[in-house]
């Protein structure tokens, strides 16, 4: 763990580390993570100590209640953030992975070889759970990690850093190859968003505000999702239950994550008969319903939405709605707002439903689906270290495999270029 300044000695030293890293076998990586989630159970007690501190400064400061959950850990959600772990050391290992193989007509084959990015910065905010979640995929993958939290769990994270750390030195390797920064202070930050000879790329997890200082300060490649402004559009040929489903699941399940829902567009022709029963399920939710005026004569006590609230991350019991004439305005309003995370439309109509996914750019595009599957573990990944919405070399929900990189191996029999000039 980092407690003063320094950064760029300790990244030396977790680069060193993820060399050795990155030459144990599948069954090794397995082995240590498994290692490490042991560890996490036998450190229950004292991780949730030192969670409780980060709580009671948290409710101190008067947070607001999404990022109290974000915040907080139980002893559910701790033997599920081990589990996780053990999930992650089950999945298929990216590392080695030749991905196409053909022969030249000089005679050299050519392969496309998966291999490790190198070392990994991941900087968060209130989410324990991350500290867990990015060592085992990023360690899984072969990668160092450099953990930069935030201070509202920084008692939880270095608990937890701990934890996996021990069992790491145990396993034999050096446990630098996991690195927590406890140095919180903003230079300390910009100094390891400098470090382009040793750290391979930052991956930012959090709010706006703390996405764009990263990619603005950053001289290592950036992976990022500035918000996510997530869309339900229900169509004129939506099954009304079904899209009610996907609205309260989309809205009211855990408000304070990124692929909740923060707007809802419904075509007019439905509106009469969707929005007053929606309205009412909302409400008895405890969301806030902020619309336009076709919205407010149809839901009573509706509060006038501005543009401003329609291109918001609320991350609250709060949602945005707008009734739209046809699917072409929905898209319309969608493209204006979007912050390419995901987007739904509800509708039993096909031709529809390709006009909205081929219309749209998002990351994640879904038919009557809700938008709390965006997630890396539901699709498949196995889990999930951010999402990306910047066309880089991952886009979406990222997993074990965006941690890797293709490269070229290239088997000759002594053939060269230009033989005429030996």
């Amino acid at each position: 763990m980092i407690e003063t300044s320094g950064i760029r000695d300790h990244a030396l030293g977790c680069r060193a580390a993820a060399q050795r890293l990155a030459q144990l076998d599948t069954a090794a990586k397995d082995a240590l993570l498994l290692a490490m989630a042991n560890a996490l159970d036998e450190d229950a007690g004292a991780i949730l100590a030192a969670n409780a501190r980060d709580l009671e400064a948290a409710r101190a400061k008067g947070t607001a209640a999404a990022m109290l959950d974000r915040l907080t850990l139980d002893h559910k959600r701790l033997s599920a953030i081990a589990d996780a772990l053990r999930e992650v050391a089950a999945l298929p290992d990216p590392v080695g992975q030749v991905t196409r193989r053909e022969t030249r007509p000089s005679g050299i084959q050519v392969e496309r070889v998966r291999v490790p990015l190198g070392v990994i910065a991941m900087i968060y905010e209130a989410r324990p759970n991350v500290t867990a979640d990015a060592a085992a995929l990023c360690l899984k993958a072969g990668n160092g990690v450099i953990l930069r939290g935030g201070s509202e769990a920084i008692h939880s994270n270095t608990a937890i850093a701990a934890a996996l750390q021990r069992a790491i030195a145990e396993s034999g390797l050096d446990a630098a190859v996991l690195t927590l920064v406890t140095d919180l202070r903003r230079e300390t930050m910009l100094e390891l968003l400098q470090l382009a000879d040793i750290v391979d790329l930052a991956i930012p997890r959090g709010g706006e505000g703390l996405i764009r200082f990263v990619a603005e300060h950053a001289r290592v490649p950036v992976i990022k999702h500035y918000k996510g402004v997530c869309h339900l559009y229900v169509d004129r040929a939506a099954d009304l239950e079904l899209a009610l489903r996907l609205l309260l699941d989309g809205k009211a399940s855990r408000p304070g994550v990124c692929n909740a829902l923060e707007t809802l567009l419904v075509h007019a022709d439905v509106a009469a008969r969707f929005l007053p029963k929606a309205g009412e399920a909302l409400r008895a939710r405890g969301v806030e319903i902020r619309g336009d005026a076709a919205t407010g004569a149809l839901v009573p006590g509706v509060k006038p939405a501005s543009e401003d609230d329609y291109a918001a991350e609320f991350l609250d019991l709060v949602i945005a709605v707008r009734v739209v004439a046809s699917l072409e305005q929905a898209i319309e309003h969608v493209r204006r707002h979007t912050s390419d995370h995901t987007e739904v439309i509800a509708t039993a109509d096909e031709d529809a439903a390709r006009s909205f996914v081929e219309s749209l750019r998002s990351a994640v595009v879904m038919v009557n689906a809700s938008s709390r599957f965006s997630d890396g573990g539901e699709l498949g990944l196995g889990a999930e270290i951010g999402i990306s919405t910047t066309r880089l070399h991952s886009y979406g929900p990222m997993g074990l495999e965006a941690l890797t990189v293709e490269r070229f191996v290239v088997r000759g029999q002594g053939q060269v270029r230009h033989p005429d000039l030996l």
